[in-house]
């Protein structure tokens, strides 16, 4: 009896001495997967084949981009990320050890950069810190366009002052500043504002044609005429629309035969433009005589105003129009409204 539970002690104590061995020979894996956005992989395979005797083990990736599993034999492996087929990063010689927990990274975005040089690693890191640093500007400068529709001009400001102190550099930052600065009648400020914009890109037609207009509405209306005419020469497709803007600071400063030149320049270029030529005749007017109790005009102010009404018969300065019209002794002379001629058609019999 004696004997026998002897040797059931020694079967025991053989049989836990076999066992450790058994355990410590596996380790464990766990791991995460990113693509180049640092977004997590889900239903990757992460496949890992032991170099030695070619034991495969196959492990899926979670919403997280997660993984793991235990009981992986020790030994060296190569260990592959796969997505539809494709291999997207492999690891060589990757060692698993007994007991320990190995921790496998994939990061496509690091991977991307692999087989770099350092100055080239280098440069991607900083256009991909300028890009994000671009998109956070564009969030908020359409935040700043939510808050200038809504009537916040204020609010507008404050959010872009604080956009030019995270990057200076950029003009269209400036120049959207300056727009909400005009919203919020803050001139004085406009000008300085987008003068800083013009700066940075010089030959831009709309921040010019923005400093003419905080220009004119600071009371600097030469300067106010000289920008308009830069941002004509800078930008000849919307000059139309900065001569236009011109001849409007003259109508508003009572120089005629300046705002007439200026709305003529426009019209040269677009000539469907109709509020210049209601601005037109408005300023022909203001160069009217009388001759007895009549008004007489100059040549010219009927048709300006015919040829609004002809372009806008039911537009904004269509009333107007038709005051004008009437108080200088002139019909209209339009073809809206009017049936169009018909040729006569011979019937078959």
């Amino acid at each position: 009896m004696k004997k026998q539970t002897v040797l059931i002690g020694l079967l025991a104590l053989f049989l836990g001495i076999c066992a450790a061995p058994l355990w410590a020979q596996t380790g464990s894996v766990r791991g995460v997967a990113k693509d180049e956005n640092g977004k997590p992989i889900e239903g990757a395979t992460v496949n890992m084949v032991n170099t030695e005797n070619g034991r495969k083990t196959d492990l899926k990736t979670n919403a997280k981009g997660e993984f793991s599993t235990i009981g992986v034999a020790a030994g060296m492996y190569t260990v592959t990320l796969n997505k539809d087929g494709k291999q997207l990063v492999k690891f060589d010689k990757v060692p698993v050890q007994a007991g320990d927990e190995r921790v496998i990274t994939f990061d496509l975005a690091k991977e991307k950069g692999a087989g770099l040089s350092e100055e080239q690693q280098k440069k991607i890191a900083e256009v991909q810190k300028q890009n994000d640093k671009i998109k956070g500007l564009n969030a908020t400068l359409a935040q700043a366009k939510q808050l200038e529709a809504a009537g916040n001009y204020d609010q507008a400001v404050v959010l872009l002052q604080q956009a030019t102190q995270v990057d200076p550099s950029q003009d269209l930052v400036w120049a959207y500043l300056g727009d909400a600065q005009r919203g919020a009648k803050k001139y004085a400020d406009a000008v300085q504002t987008y003068q800083k914009a013009v700066d940075l890109k010089p030959n831009n037609g709309p921040y010019l044609n923005g400093l003419a207009d905080a220009y004119a509405k600071s009371g600097q209306t030469d300067k106010a005429v000289q920008t308009y005419a830069a941002a004509a020469a800078a930008d000849p497709a919307n000059a139309g629309t900065y001569y236009f803007n011109e001849g409007a600071v003259f109508t508003n400063t009572g120089k005629v035969d300046e705002a007439i030149a200026a709305f003529d320049k426009a019209l040269q270029i677009d000539p469907k433009r109709a509020d210049a030529y209601y601005w037109k005749g408005v300023n022909l007017m203001g160069k009217a005589t009388t001759k007895g109790d009549k008004m007489v005009a100059p040549e010219g102010t009927a048709e300006a105003f015919n040829k609004y009404l002809e372009l806008q018969p039911t537009g904004q300065y269509a009333d107007p129009a038709k005051q004008m019209l009437a108080s200088i002794g002139a019909t209209v002379e339009t073809t809206f409204g009017k049936p169009k001629s018909s040729s006569t058609t011979k019937k078959k019999p």
